[in-house]
């Protein structure tokens, strides 16, 4: 790539190059207001489908500015504090009822609930008109990314993924650098998360127990196969076991992973394979692995090989070493462009704290989200060597994490969260959800001039699709973009599952060469509970 090849960079994020206000302002055009948009000096009217954790932290984060109208929670327990926080706002525990009964009063909704069943949540508030923003990973399975894609279109409605990283000024800097041709044409990229806190390769399903009082079992499952209630389900290790997660993918990897997808622009790939695995499971995704996705050449960047390195610890076989980097530390520190004379936000694009005073900003979890230590994250740990063993969860939570907490990462090597871009001039990373970049060497960085802007910056996370819902511009998670992105990290999901390298047919959204990979690619509903446009 030439250093001034403006012709090779953008062909799907016009969007985030455009003007940041329509000619004629927010909502002025009346064709908007017909299809629901308001002027933006107007409060949506917002109704959340998930209360607690993360789910809460976005329900927060929307009150900012707008008005909440009604909430909706499967555990009265877990949406507790903030069923407090909004007292006179309805309440409710399905949200097919909530939905039918506010209709009128609903603008937009956001929902922080179990992966598998955002699609059904996201389906139901599009088909009615309303605006949605959905946690990540947006969804489980490639076939329902494709359907809220598509769904999208069809409705008419502003949507924005959960992926807060995509806002953040060092994954516009991330991208503006590869743009650039400062580390050449980019042909390989790995993207590595740390161990979670949900179990991983389990035996045996886990023990029955007594449905708390607070939780409505029955509307938790959704459109799942029925089961037995187990406390090992909720409120977060949902997301190890196999028909309601997609493990440390869906947790971590889709914040780790957006760098690469924004500066990258990978739309479908051909072909996805798990080259190493430990600790396969039927019940949970396995303990660790690495899958690999080959992606075609776009626009006027070469076809490129992505590394997605699952549970990575420090030492591990399985640990990317960084080509000529030995003595480097690879991932940056977050918010470290102040030396560059650019002023950076924490997670959101909102500065430092979440806003509004959000409490604990962790990963999404059940139908809420999961634990938070103080620092907005989920308490990085995993499973050891002698299988799961019950240890104290940093975050002072009542959730059980599994494993010895992380290692501090050697020099060279890529593990923890974060990604690294290997080109033929040179190498980048990025740390997180793109919190951090720089190029490597560290001496390379030192005199670095970072390139001119050439996308806008984003408002926030929120404040960027409530924006879109008033009649702005596209977000820049809108499903346009992040639900093909969700459509590959659903895959390499399913990779986990099934071996040897599967042919990917974008097209008609099927692999060419495996029955099996075919069953995992389209959820199984139960009766009442199908998805269609």
């Amino acid at each position: 790539m030439s250093d001034s090849g403006l012709s090779r960079r953008h062909f799907f994020y016009g969007a985030l190059l455009a003007g940041a206000v329509p000619a004629g302002g927010y909502g002025s055009v009346p064709a908007l207001r017909a299809l629901g948009y308001k002027p933006f000096y107007d409060k949506l009217n917002v109704a959340s489908i998930g209360c607690g954790g993360q789910g809460g932290a976005d329900l927060v984060d929307a009150a900012r500015t707008e008005n909440i109208v009604a909430m909706c929670d499967v555990d009265s327990d877990r949406a507790a504090a903030n069923f407090k926080r909004f007292e006179k706002v309805p309440k409710y525990k399905d949200f097919r009822v909530m939905l039918d009964k506010e209709a009128k009063n609903i603008d937009a909704c956001t929902m922080g609930i179990p992966d598998f069943m955002h699609a059904a949540a996201a389906l139901a508030c599009m088909q009615r008109g309303k605006h949605v923003f959905v946690e990540k990973p947006l969804t489980r399975t490639p076939w329902e990314a494709r359907l809220l894609q598509e769904a999208a279109v069809k409705y008419k409605v502003a949507t924005q993924m959960g992926n807060q990283g995509f806002s953040h000024e060092c994954t516009r800097v991330c991208a503006e650098m590869i743009w650039s041709g400062v580390i050449g044409d980019v042909t390989e990229a790995h993207i590595s998360t740390g161990p979670g806190t949900h179990p991983t390769g389990l035996q045996e399903p886990p023990k029955e127990d007594p449905v708390p009082p607070t939780l409505d079992w029955e509307l938790w499952q959704g459109g799942a196969m029925p089961r037995p209630f187990s406390a090992e389900y909720v409120p977060y290790n949902w997301r190890g076991f196999l028909d309601f997660g997609t493990s440390q993918i869906g947790n971590w990897a889709t914040h780790t992973a957006s760098p690469v997808q924004f500066a990258l622009q990978l739309g479908a790939p051909t072909t996805v394979e798990c080259v190493t695995v430990e600790g396969r499971s039927s019940i949970t995704y396995p303990d660790r692995a690495v899958v690999r996705l080959d992606f075609p050449a776009r626009g006027g960047m070469p076809a490129v090989k992505v590394f997605y390195h699952d549970s990575v610890r420090p030492g591990d076989p399985e640990a990317y070493h960084v080509p000529g980097m030995e003595g480097e530390t690879i991932l940056p520190p977050a918010n470290n462009l102040s030396d560059k004379g650019r002023p950076t936000g924490g997670r959101g694009g909102f500065g430092g704290a979440a806003p509004g005073g959000a409490p604990g900003r962790g990963t999404a979890g059940a139908p809420g989200a999961g634990p938070a230590t103080a620092g907005g994250r989920a308490p990085a740990a995993g499973r050891g060597a002698a299988g799961p063993r019950p240890v104290v969860s940093p975050g002072g939570r009542d959730v059980k994490v599994f494993g010895p907490g992380p290692s501090p990462p050697a020099p060279g090597i890529l593990s923890g969260h974060g990604a690294v871009f290997v080109g033929t001039k040179g190498v980048m990373a990025t740390t997180e959800r793109g919190e951090g970049v720089w190029l490597l060497p560290a001496a390379r960085w030192k005199d670095y001039a970072l390139p001119p802007q050439l996308l806008t910056r984003s408002p926030g996370h929120m404040a960027d699709w409530i924006r879109a819902c008033k009649g702005g511009d596209p977000s820049c998670s809108d499903f346009s973009v992040t639900a093909p992105f969700a459509e590959w990290l659903a895959l390499a999901a399913i990779a986990l599952r099934v071996p040897g390298k599967l042919e990917w047919d974008s097209r008609n959204v099927r692999f060419t060469n495996s029955a099996e990979g075919n069953r995992l690619v389209k959820p199984v509903f139960r009766k009442g509970w199908e998805l269609k446009l």
